[in-house]
């Protein structure tokens, strides 16, 4: 049976991903995605999406607001776009997403069970059920506005839906994994993202059997009308002495994502940025120049492809603090820093070459990006370094050199040398 895999605060935010990050956003999501399927099956992509701590990385190494609800709508958006043209190689279909796009989804499942030849329209039943069970089953306050169902060939699923309060300005994300589902009622969901607003009703719990069950008696021996009466009684009494406890849910990790825009060195686990910089330093001349020979990759680029390499590579425990993974093409939003524009093509076209390379058997240049990530892990435990007030600053400094864009326009170059140094002043230390 699926266990829930944590929890996380999201704020509420407006706005629309300009065609400049979304079109890069579909290339990068997709040559992860396909990076991943090489390297550890369509099984293993389909557990990190469950992962609600992976997601919010994998939205943030794209360029989205690192902490925000939108990261939700962009990434199933991206991968919808880019993984569609893909699904007869790799076998993973995308449907759904906000709005009436969500409503659409059945009807997606059912086309692609005639295509390849499984139960579309089990699948479309399966959608509609997971749907209703987080909208009526689970009452917490947050109404469903986005629905994603990504299946494989083999009929194998992860659900990722949202729900907003607009009253809190707060979003609630909900993660469901077919591996080891036994039943849709029963604590079915590999993670519920959100805060805890206090107690709710939530039917799925596997805790919620008895009221299941009596809620069918109730409705079959007294009808509709005797059960409000019943109720109103009840709501005045307190609950009845002796009643027997039911076990309490075990703690489960918590994400939190906090209000603030800007990305915060609290917000950072600074030694596992510290082994990014200082493998990228390390491994890039080795590898990147040697091996990789991409024309016009970097020092930059590097550091970038550490972080990605990660996403691609890193195990579960390392996405605890996703604010990290901004710092590899910064934020829409100017957060932590524009988008370096240059940059982020480069880390597109190294790892579409390790990919295209990666199909034909020669696996040398994803074997690059293993040994990359490798090296953080490596490097982390005795290198030091800037702290992030000064790293962002040496972005922002080079932000025009890199290409920097964000949602207010291209960044300018730095006229006044006093007023902003490069973040390279104070070097990562061995």
């Amino acid at each position: 049976m699926t266990q829930r895999a944590g929890s996380a605060d999201l704020p509420l935010h407006g706005g629309r991903v300009p065609k400049w990050l979304g079109d890069r956003m579909t290339r990068l999501g997709a040559v992860i995605t396909e990076a991943i399927v090489q390297h550890y099956g369509r099984d293993e992509f389909l557990r990190r999406l469950a992962s609600p701590f992976w997601f919010q990385s994998f939205g943030a190494v794209m360029g989205m607001d690192w902490h925000s609800s939108g990261i939700t709508t962009s990434v199933i958006g991206a991968l919808k776009r880019g993984l569609t043209p893909l699904s007869g190689e790799l076998g993973i279909h995308v449907c759904g997403g906000r709005g009436a796009q969500s409503r659409k989804t059945p009807d997606e499942l059912a086309s692609i069970g005639d295509r390849v030849g499984i139960d579309g329209l089990a699948l479309a039943t399966t959608s509609r059920l997971v749907a209703k069970v987080d909208s009526a089953a689970v009452q917490d306050g947050f109404d469903l506005y986005l629905h994603g169902f990504i299946v494989t060939n083999d009929g194998k699923w992860v659900v990722v839906q949202q729900g907003m309060n607009d009253g809190l300005r707060q979003a609630r994300r909900y993660h469901w994994l077919s591996e080891g589902l036994t039943s849709f009622v029963d604590s079915p969901h590999a993670a519920i993202e959100g805060r805890d607003q206090g107690q709710i009703v939530n039917l799925a719990d596997r805790r919620a059997v008895q009221s299941r069950e009596g809620q069918l008696d109730l409705l079959a021996s007294l009808g509709p009308d005797r059960i409000v009466r019943e109720v109103c009684a009840l709501e005045a009494e307190l609950a009845p002495k002796g009643a027997s406890v039911i076990e309490a849910q075990p703690m489960l990790p918590h994400l939190v994502m906090p209000a603030h825009h800007d990305v915060r060195q609290g917000d950072v686990n600074m030694r596992r940025l510290y082994g990014n910089l200082a493998a990228a330093a390390d491994r890039g001349p080795v590898d990147f120049e040697s091996l990789l020979l991409t024309p016009g990759v970097g020092a930059r680029t590097v550091k970038a492809l550490a972080m990605v390499a990660e996403v691609v590579h890193g195990a579960p425990y390392r996405f605890s603090d996703p604010a990290r993974f901004s710092l590899a093409h910064g934020g829409k939003d100017r957060h932590p820093f524009p988008v370096p524009l240059k940059v982020y093509d480069e880390t597109i076209n190294v790892m579409k070459s390790a990919v295209r390379k990666g199909r034909l058997g020669r696996d040398e240049e994803l074997q690059a990006l293993k040994r990359l990530d490798d090296q953080c892990r490596q490097m982390e435990r005795y290198v030091t370094g800037p702290d992030l007030k000064e790293i962002v600053a040496g972005e922002f400094h080079n932000s025009a050199l890199f290409g920097g864009r964000s949602v207010f326009g291209w960044e300018p170059a730095v006229e006044d040398e006093a007023l902003a140094k490069p973040s390279s002043s104070k070097s990562i230390g061995i």
